[in-house]
């Protein structure tokens, strides 16, 4: 298994706020300014910035000035990032897991106590 990758801990930090998380949700169907975004939830603009802020920091949405607005995007390769990091581990726990159906099957079977 891999060491804990760079940015990996920033990823799930940013993305354990579930304003964050439906920030990327709303912005994995396609880029947005941030009036567009802030318009979904219910708090000040100064707050949901923060939020943006995190998510920026965290690598996980890039964004850029046009004209008077800042639009938003997603980083995919960030969320790849995370999504490594964990397919590491889950191929680590389906490998123990068939390990101890085959265990089991044995002792089923009667092939050991």
């Amino acid at each position: 298994m891999p060491n804990n990758a760079p940015g990996v801990e920033n990823t799930f930090s940013a993305l354990s706020d579930p304003t964050r998380r439906a920030v990327v949700q709303a912005l994995s169907k396609g880029s947005a300014t941030v009036s567009e975004l802030a318009g979904s939830f219910d708090m000040a603009l100064p707050s949901f910035t923060q939020h943006l802020g995190v998510l920026e920091n965290a690598g996980l949405i890039v964004s850029h000035k046009q004209g008077r607005s800042r639009v938003c995007a997603l980083n995919p390769s960030a969320l790849k990032a995370a999504e490594d990091w964990l397919a590491s581990y889950r191929r680590e726990w389906e490998q123990r897991l068939d390990r101890l159906a085959l265990h089991l099957d044995r002792v089923k079977e009667g092939e050991i106590e």
